[in-house]
C-alpha cells in the first residue's frame, strides 16, 4: 500500500483534528429551497471554526443520506441510480451549508459516501490492494489483513460498532438473508465473488465481527507454481500424468495451505474436449477449459427455506452428463456421493479436505462417509 494511502489513513483515524481557520469555508446565508432535500432545510451544520474530525462529518452526513433515501424509498433502485442520488446529495450539501472541510476533504466526501452507501464502507481502500487476501474485523476499531501470507494490523477504523453493524446487514441484505440477533451469524458473497462471514453479539462477545476471503481475479499456473518452489519438474510431470489418465485425486491440507491453487493448477491437464462440472461452497476455481460448469450451494432464505446442500448438486452433476466432477472440499455426506461418482464412469474427478497428513485424509474420509447415513 502506498505511503500516501497509509498516511492518510493516519490522518482520518486520529481521535481529534484541528482544523485550522484558512481551511474553512466562510458562512454565507442561503435561503430556504422550495426544492431538493427535505434534510437540507431542517438541519444546522456546525459553525465554521468548530473542531470537528473528517469522520464525524461523513458520519453526519452519512446518517441523513440514509434518512434522505429510506424517505424516497431509493434503497430499492439500481446501483447506477443510487450513485446518482449520493451525488446529487452531497453537491447539494456543499453548496448550501458551511461544514469546515478543506478542499480535498470535499473531493473525498463524494467518493467516501458512495463507498458507505453502496459498498463495503471503510474497507473499500483494503479491498482495493490485489495483494490483501483476507481483510479480519475482530472489532470496528481492531482490523487485521493477510498479505503475502503474512497478517498484519491496519489503521482502518469503523466510527463504532452501529457503523460496522449497518454494513454487514447492508452485506447480507443484498444476497437475501437476514443477520440481527436472532439470526446473529450470516454467510454471503460480495459482487466481486469475495466470500464473507459475518457475526453479532452474543455470538461474539466483544463485539460484531466481519471476515472477508478475497480470491484473486487470475489464477496462479502451474508453471508459475514450480517457479515459485510448490513443485519440481518432475512433479509437475508426475500430476499432468496422473489427471490425464483419469486418476481421482484427493488433496488435503490445512487452512490457507494453498488446495484450491494446487487443484487449478493440476486441472490445466483437463483436455479440453471433456466436460467439468466443479461444485464449491464459494465459487473460486477459475480454469481454462471452455467447457465448464460451474455450481455453487445455496444458504436457506429469510423462511429458513430454500437450501441448497453440496449433496444436493453432486447429486444433480450426476444426471448431467459430465466427464469430470470437481468438488472445491469435501466436508459432509457428500464425500459418498463423490466417492460413488468416482467408481461409477466418472473417475478422474479432483477434490480437496482439510486434514494434516494423507491418513488423517483418509481417516476424515471415512468419517464423512458415515455422516452420509
Amino acid at each position: 500500500m502506498t505511503e500516501d494511502h497509509s498516511s492518510e489513513r493516519r490522518r482520518f483515524s486520529r481521535k481529534l483534528l484541528t482544523l485550522p481557520a484558512d481551511r474553512l469555508k466562510p458562512k454565507e446565508q442561503v435561503p430556504n429551497r422550495d426544492q431538493g432535500f427535505a434534510s437540507l432545510s431542517n438541519s444546522t451544520a456546525p459553525p465554521a471554526g468548530a473542531n470537528v474530525e473528517y469522520q464525524s462529518v461523513k458520519g453526519i452526513l452519512h446518517e441523513r443520506l440514509i434518512d434522505e433515501m429510506n424517505e424516497q424509498n431509493v434503497l430499492a433502485r439500481p446501483d447506477d441510480e443510487l450513485e446518482q442520488f449520493v451525488s446529487d446529495f452531497v453537491a447539494s450539501v456543499l453548496e448550501n451549508e458551511d461544514w469546515p472541510l478543506n478542499e480535498n476533504e470535499r473531493r473525498r466526501l463524494g467518493e467516501d459516501l458512495v463507498d458507505e452507501t453502496l459498498g463495503i464502507g471503510p474497507l473499500a481502500v483494503l479491498m482495493a490492494d490485489p495483494a490483501v487476501t483476507d481483510i479480519l474485523v475482530n472489532r470496528y476499531d481492531d482490523i487485521y489483513i493477510e498479505r503475502f501470507g503474512q497478517l498484519e494490523e491496519t489503521e482502518v477504523r469503523f466510527r463504532d460498532e452501529d457503523h460496522l453493524v449497518r454494513i454487514i446487514q447492508r452485506i447480507a441484505s443484498r444476497v437475501g438473508r437476514r443477520v440481527d440477533m436472532s439470526s446473529p451469524m450470516v454467510d454471503a458473497r460480495l459482487p466481486d465473488g469475495s466470500r464473507v462471514n459475518a457475526t453479532l453479539p452474543p455470538v461474539t462477545i466483544d463485539g460484531p465481527t466481519l471476515s472477508i476471503r478475497r480470491f484473486g481475479r487470475r489464477r496462479l499456473k502451474s508453471d508459475e507454481l514450480m517457479g515459485l518452489g510448490m513443485f519440481s519438474d518432475r512433479m509437475q510431470r508426475f500430476f499432468d500424468l496422473i489427471v490425464r489418465e483419469r486418476k481421482n485425486v484427493l488433496i488435503s491440507g490445512g487452512t490457507g495451505s494453498g488446495k484450491s491453487t494446487f487443484l487449478g493448477s493440476i486441472a490445466e491437464s483437463i483436455p479440453r474436449t471433456e466436460r467439468i462440472i466443479t461444485i464449491e461452497d464459494a465459487a473460486e476455481l477459475l480454469l481454462d477449459q471452455k467447457h465448464v460448469v460451474r455450481m455453487e450451494t445455496r444458504a436457506p432464505n429469510l423462511e429458513d427455506q430454500g437450501r441448497i446442500t453440496q449433496r444436493d448438486l453432486v447429486i444433480n452433476a450426476l444426471r448431467m452428463r459430465p466427464d469430470r466432477i470437481i468438488v472445491g472440499e469435501v466436508r459432509g455426506g457428500e464425500a459418498l456421493d463423490m466417492l460413488q461418482a468416482m467408481n461409477t464412469g466418472h473417475d478422474g474427478s479432483l477434490t480437496t479436505i482439510h486434514a494434516n497428513s494423507p491418513r488423517d485424509a483418509m481417516s476424515r474420509l471415512e468419517t464423512m462417509v458415515m455422516m452420509a447415513g
